[in-house]
């Protein structure tokens, strides 16, 4: 049955009845039915247009699907594994207790992380669409789709300046002795105490953070956001190698980035094993973990524990970006997707507590080698794979070897996370245009286009004041905004589609379920309805993101990069960017809202429908196609001639089924 708002009705959401009338035009009236667009030898007797004649089908499209589940499984733990697993999670470590923050954070990754995690994957695959398209079962939230968008543009126009300044860092990292040493001539004064360099507050600099600052970034020669200052052309030409690499890569689709990331998504787990073996032979390497792992229990008390484990699962999963919706839409519809969860987050977070024994077996040698505790070593951001890494790296016999192999690591874990990015913005385009996915020119004019437009505007972030720009939205892009836009996500699917349907999709694309999924899905369902909505909301309460709250607390709390204290219409800029994001889930629900007819609550009722187009992805393929297929449906290219008899037994024989 079908409403006249175009939507299935609630007793058959999946609209078997529509994709089939899709397939297939039947014209009564002349008593021929024709199928599969071929028309009948002869000329029929012209007969005058019916009222109920269907419009001729749009061809669909087929959509890509991943060349083998390994493709599929690497694309995702690449996109998960990336440069906050090097500095962000280490650092977080030791600010927060320690080992004690192990317990918050994998309590965080069960109750929230793992459920969201899957909630993405499963709705990505069942669906067979991008951010956007997916929220037919749900038109009301199409919002969500969009905020996605948003904020993955947000992440992709800073994310691959980190690859530039990676790109000049390893390119640096060729001459002999390292540019950032004390063996450097530059440097040698310097070191030898000779002559003293000192930031703006007096601060003696090393000639790590002097290289850094100076011949990088060129912050030294910015007063701030008002002042940006000219464009560095080596990080410029750095960026545009970047994204040159990242077209060439995604040029056709998962078919070229699915196998890119054999390498890509490998590799850094091969350096990670060398630095450690190198690491754990270096004298203090063992007073590093120790400061790594130490517990300091009074510290789970503390809600920013709470908050900061929160953070970095959504930082670290990837959750709520679109890039996991994306990647999982190129699936085969029966692939087993509570496995892959399980495999992808698990590795995940082992990843980030792995990465640390690396950084801080060296950082230990490091703190050393200087004559100072670990924690004056260590920096947090872009200063701990950029300033306290390269200096220790400096420190190791075969210096230039080592420099060479970190950042060709941070490069292939950048590259893998701006992969799942760019994918969800160029999935939710190309499955609102579905033209461009089908003429392969156009598709590769757009994702040009798409490239060289990020490369414009991250003109501004490898400029001197370019730094201030990159913290302020790598500070705001993914906030508060994420967590609501992954908050009404979970209450969207729970209560507006079902979760005892959601659930029941995913029992239907897991066709040999194991008896372990059925009972694991039994948790995730608790998870989706009182769990995960319990928590993110306590998250925005600790997080003090309440929306009036935030313009409270940019007149009392400051945002720092360094010395330089953002001004207030730095951090109202910021806020904007964040919620700019979130608002598109209002914005949308009451366009959605405003195309139904009748009271407010019908409206709202309307759209919260599934659309009858949802699905139909899924009927392409051979399992679900035969499941859908009618009995009386003739699929063959020839046309079939009725009679007035059969026309007559036919009307007979459903009357009486009625």
């Amino acid at each position: 049955m079908q409403d006249t708002t175009g939507k299935a009705a609630s007793g058959n959401p999946a609209g078997d009845s529509g994709a089939t009338a899709e397939q297939n035009k039947v014209n009564m009236n002349g008593n021929t039915v024709t199928q599969n667009g071929f028309n009948p030898p002869s000329t029929p007797t012209p007969q005058p247009q019916s009222e109920c004649q269907l419009p001729t089908p749009t061809p669909i499209v087929q959509r890509e699907q991943w060349g083998g589940k390994y493709e599929f499984l690497l694309s995702c733990i690449g996109y998960c594994v990336g440069l906050g697993n090097v500095w962000r999670f280490p650092y977080l470590c030791y600010r927060n207790g320690g080992g004690v923050f192990l317990i918050p954070y994998f309590i965080m990754l069960i109750v929230t992380g793992v459920p969201l995690f899957l909630m993405e994957l499963s709705l990505g695959q069942y669906g067979a669409a991008g951010p956007i398209t997916v929220w037919k079962c749900c038109p009301l939230l199409k919002g969500i789709g969009i905020g996605m968008l948003c904020v993955s543009t947000l992440v992709c126009l800073y994310y691959n300046v980190i690859i530039a300044w990676t790109f000049y860092y390893l390119g640096s990292s060729f001459q002999s002795p390292l540019p950032w040493s004390c063996e450097a001539l530059a440097n040698a004064a310097i070191c030898s105490g000779n002559i003293t360099a000192n930031d703006s507050t007096g601060k003696v600099l090393t000639p790590t953070e002097i290289f850094w600052n100076k011949q990088v970034l060129g912050v030294v020669h910015s007063e701030g956001l008002h002042d940006p200052g000219p464009v560095r052309w080596p990080l410029a030409l750095c960026l545009l190698a970047a994204w040159i690499i990242i077209f060439l890569c995604m040029l056709k689709g998962i078919r070229s980035s699915g196998k890119v990331v054999y390498v890509t998504a490998t590799f850094p787990y091969f350096v990670l094993i060398v630095l450690i073996i190198r690491g754990a032979t270096l004298e203090g390497s063992l007073q590093g973990v120790a400061f790594y792992l130490t517990p300091d229990w009074s510290r789970l008390a503390n809600a920013q524990v709470w908050n900061d484990a929160a953070s970095q699962i959504f930082y670290s999963l990837g959750i709520g970006v679109g890039g996991l919706l994306s990647m999982a839409s190129y699936n085969k519809f029966d692939n087993n997707v509570i496995r892959d969860t399980i495999v992808i987050t698990t590795g995940n977070c082992c990843t980030s507590f792995f990465a640390g024994f690396a950084i801080f077996s060296i950082l230990g040698h490091m703190a050393y080698r200087k004559g100072v505790p670990v924690g004056e070593v260590a920096d947090t951001g872009p200063g701990l794979a950029f300033v306290a890494y390269p200096e220790a790296l400096a420190l190791l016999p075969g210096s230039v070897f080592w420099s060479i192999m970190f950042f060709l690591m941070l490069f292939m874990l950048g590259v893998d996370t701006l992969f799942g990015n760019m994918e969800g913005i160029t999935t939710a385009v190309l499955d609102e245009f579905p033209h461009l996915r089908g003429n392969p020119l156009q598709k590769s004019l757009f994702l040009g286009a798409l490239c060289f437009f990020f490369y414009l505007m991250g003109l501004l972030l490898v400029t001197d004041g370019g730094i201030y720009w990159f913290t302020l939205i790598d500070s705001f892009s993914t906030s508060f905004g994420l967590i609501i836009i992954t908050l009404f996500m979970c209450i969207g699917i729970s209560f507006f589609y079902g979760v005892n349907q959601f659930c029941q999709d995913i029992l239907d694309m897991i066709r040999h379920c194991p008896p372990w999924c059925g009972k694991v899905l039994i948790y995730f369902k608790a998870c989706w309805v009182f769990c995960t909505p319990f928590l993110l909301l306590l998250e925005l309460c600790i997080q003090r993101f309440i929306l009036t709250y935030i313009f409270i607390e940019m007149y009392r709390t400051s945002l720092r990069y360094g010395d330089y204290v953002y001004p207030l219409w730095g951090k109202a800029l910021g806020v904007c960017m964040g919620a700019t994001c979130c608002l598109q889930i209002l914005i949308w629900a009451i366009v959605a809202i405003s195309k139904e007819t009748g009271t407010l609550k019908e409206r709202f009722q309307k759209s919260i429908r599934p659309l009858n187009s949802w699905r139909q992805n899924n009927l392409n393929s051979t399992v679900r196609a035969e499941e859908h297929v009618e009995p009386e449906q003739v699929d063959a290219p020839y046309t079939v001639t009725l009679t007035d008899m059969d026309i007559t037994a036919m009307t007979w024989d459903m009357g009486s089924q009625a």
